[in-house]
């Protein structure tokens, strides 16, 4: 198995460089076998309908009963069992030891067994006793894993703690996240203390103070003249030319295609874990509906004892206050009543002005408009035809089709784009008019997200030069890059000879303004206010391409086909990491990778971006595996979701299973993709607010939780979580919550913690009792 390649005291000392895994000829072929269960759930989700899994219960009658009997038959075969016997005991033994460290509130629950064992005598527990909140807790007495034999179990265990060991590894190299309270169970596993030194965050800037000229261009760093050269798709680092010739790169964690492909393979063996991990969400589920029923009134309680807050002015502090809209579009971050306003506006002041050169002929904005048999005046948000509605439910071309006004394409190209021929102003404008809205609203920020295609290496400085003439900087925004996945047209249309040079163009341009930023002072500039890159395309779409450590490295991949969605993801990721360290090396911000991700199409792009990415948007898909679902749960991966943009094209509000993975505990935050095409009124997040929580019942501590989830994952500083969500945020449980900003029962956030902690719990008791076990024999 390519995941022993994993010690558990891999990230004990872990030096900045990428651990490559090779394999065995025995390990290549358990590699093939596992290929081929990939390659067949890739099949399954092409054959499959795509609504069946929310259409059709989840648990046929005839297969739930034969699972049942064969379950039935495993623990009567275990009961019989000497070895089975010694094994329960260890495992009792080990979770005693665990539920001794429980938080002692009161004298009735000291008598109860509890939910939640502490991480090890040297935590933090007395600070987090003095502010555990007194409420109705749920616990279950009796066997430690009722339902499941012990081999099962501890089988699901290992797999589950080595997929977090490998997601903490991709994590800490990138400069991404990783949950505090999954690294310390880790650690525990590894009989190992955890510091706040071990802690890996990533480095964004703050926003400039008031007064501090955003887009200056003095006191840059000095010029380092490294050499850069693309190879494998990756973007390698030369201290000068001899280093290059002699092929010494500098020192930089240089992640490779064949270990990243043997690490996701081998997460997808793990199927026989199902059972396992969906009787654990099952419980999840369960144990969040006795704790609405029982502590509902003791939050409510709570939330109203704090004055001056509630769900519209929490986290106001000096006058600010921070919902942030975590995925959104620029192209589409207006509402159709302000663009369709601000066309006939700009038509009035700016009818005579060349807006537009087709076929060698320059045409005025009155020319276009003749052209195309409208008047501008008699438009309506109707006729203006940018809405996403019925027709576009499983159709995203029809929905990309929807980013043209009135059809026109023209109009697409006058009015939403950075890069034409009157240099992206009115573009710039209507997203300095929604800066405004956010600035004026005070309560709500967004990171809108701006297209690098790879066609061209002209399109970052092009990109940077409009963002500071147009002095687009808003405190109330932060960046993001998006890179469509359109390789294939690209090919076709002979911009790009392989999939290297779309790579080349879209990083090296980066790498070059990191090391010389002198050179490239505007995009030096730009890239302090953007936080984080993101994958786009229709997810639906099907590559050819099988997906292995064979695959062809991009220098080789000249094929007209697109390559497959973990392809680009690797290359993505890879490139970020190195980029990340480098940054980080010269004291620069680092970048976060946060892809579309689960909208559609195969469970195994879900494998993909839990290795590699910070946090992800969508994640639909999780509800067809119960393994990933428990590992995103786990690792508490932030998931930005779009009721509203999903119920257009791909599921039903009704069946989203937003409200499922909030009560269930996963990292969820409301956002609005695309207002434009979704949305109605001027408040578009407040919108996806209002409907959430009237559809699905939401209380005012759910409303403010999904809020508080927008602010920690999103690409906001490290100060300004401080500002918006306490000195504290970083911290576990009650102790990292400050109820007087983000309007949180403390009773919740104790409750999360301690619901996270007897999950992990239950992992890392596993382990351990399988060490013992080892050193017994």
């Amino acid at each position: 198995n390519a995941l022993t390649a994993h010690p558990l005291c891999l990230l004990a000392d872990m030096s900045r460089q990428f651990p490559k895994v090779t394999l065995s000829e025995a390990e290549e072929e358990t590699q093939l076998l596992a290929e081929k269960v990939y390659a067949s759930a890739l099949k399954e989700e092409d054959n499959k309908d795509a609504l069946s899994m929310f259409t059709v219960p989840e648990d046929c009658p005839i297969g739930l009963q034969q699972a049942k009997e064969h379950e039935l038959l495993k623990e009567l075969a275990e009961q019989q069992s000497e070895e089975t016997s010694k094994r329960k005991k260890s495992l009792k033994m080990i979770r005693s030891q665990s539920m001794s460290l429980q938080i002692p509130v009161n004298a009735d629950w000291t008598r109860s067994l509890a939910a939640t064992p502490f991480l090890s005598p040297s935590s933090t527990c007395s600070s987090v006793q003095e502010n555990c909140p007194d409420y109705q807790r749920v616990t279950i007495s009796g066997d430690y894993c009722a339902g499941i034999t012990v081999e099962d179990y501890e089988q699901a265990a290992k797999s589950l703690f080595k997929a977090l060991l490998i997601r903490e590894k991709y994590s800490k190299l990138a400069y991404h996240r990783f949950c505090r309270t999954a690294a310390q169970f880790l650690r525990r596993a590894e009989a190992m203390r955890w510091s706040e030194e071990d802690e890996v965050l990533p480095d964004i800037c703050p926003c400039p103070s008031n007064g501090e000229d955003p887009y200056s261009m003095d006191n840059l760093p000095e010029n380092l003249n490294y050499e850069l050269k693309m190879k494998d798709g990756i973007v390698n680092v030369y201290d000068n030319e001899d280093a290059l010739e002699k092929n010494c790169p500098h020192d930089l964690p240089y992640p490779d295609l064949e270990t990243f492909a043997i690490d996701l393979i081998s997460k997808t063996k793990g199927s026989c874990h199902c059972t396992y991990c969906h009787r654990r969400l099952n419980f999840l589920s369960s144990k969040f509906y006795l704790h609405e029923m029982l502590n509902e009134m003791a939050e409510l309680k709570e939330l109203k004892s704090v004055p001056h807050r509630d769900f519209y002015n929490v986290r106001k502090v000096s006058g600010q206050f921070v919902s942030v809209d975590t995925h959104i579009h620029a192209a589409a971050c207006m509402s159709q009543k302000h663009l369709l306003t601000f066309i006939q506006k700009t038509y009035k002041s700016d009818a005579d002005r060349v807006v537009l050169e087709k076929g060698g002929q320059k045409m005025t904005l009155k020319q276009v408009f003749r052209n195309l048999n409208k008047d501008p005046y008699d438009l309506t948000v109707d006729s203006l035809d940018v809405h996403a509605g019925r027709q576009t439910f499983h159709r995203f071309d029809k929905f990309n089709s929807k980013y043209n006004p009135v059809g026109a394409s023209e109009l697409r190209e006058i009015f939403l784009k950075t890069d034409n021929l009157i240099n992206g102003e009115y573009f710039a404008h209507i997203i300095k008019e929604v800066a405004h809205d956010l600035e004026e609203s005070k309560y709500q920020h967004a990171e809108p997200r701006l297209s690098i295609y790879g066609r061209s290496p002209e399109e970052w400085h092009n990109l940077s030069k409009w963002f500071i003439h147009h002095k687009l900087h808003s405190p109330n925004m932060r960046w993001i890059i998006q890179v469509p996945r359109i390789y294939d047209i690209f090919k076709l249309k002979k911009l790009v000879p392989n999939f290297a040079k779309m790579l080349e163009n879209i990083f090296l341009p980066l790498f070059e303004a990191t090391v010389n930023p002198q050179k490239h002072k505007e995009c030096h500039v730009f890239l302090k206010y953007v936080s984080g890159f993101d994958s786009v395309d229709d997810e639906s779409k099907h590559s050819d391409h099988m997906f292995s450590f064979r695959s062809p490295k991009p220098e080789q991949w000249t094929a007209d086909n697109n390559p497959p969605y973990s392809y680009y993801i690797f290359h993505m990721y890879a490139n970020i990491m190195v980029l990340n360290n480098l940054r980080k090396e010269r004291g620069l911000n680092t970048f976060q990778f946060r892809p579309h991700c689960g909208e559609a199409g195969s469970i195994t792009h879900l494998v993909s971006a839990f290795l590699t990415t910070d946090n992800i948007s969508h994640g639909l898909n999780l509800k067809k595996s119960p393994v990933l679902q428990y590992l995103y749960y786990l690792a508490q991966v932030p998931i930005a979701m779009s009721p509203l943009s999903n119920n257009s094209l791909f599921l039903e509000y009704s069946k989203n299973p937003l409200r499922e993975f909030l009560h269930k505990g996963l990292c969820v935050s409301l956002s609005t993709d695309d207002p434009m095409q979704f949305h109605y009124t001027k408040e578009p997040l407040m919108e996806e607010y209002a409907i959430a929580a009237q559809l699905w019942k939401l209380s005012t501590c759910d409303v403010c939780e999904i809020a508080r989830n927008s602010v920690l994952q999103s690409g906001l500083s490290h100060q300004e979580k401080q500002h918006f969500l306490g000195v504290n945020y970083l911290k576990d449980g009650p102790e990292g919550n400050d109820i007087r900003r983000t309007n949180v029962a403390q009773i919740r956030m104790a409750y999360r913690h301690e619901t996270l902690c007897n999950e992990l719990s239950f992992i890392v008791d596993a382990v351990k009792s399988e060490a013992m076990n080892s050193q017994n024999e």
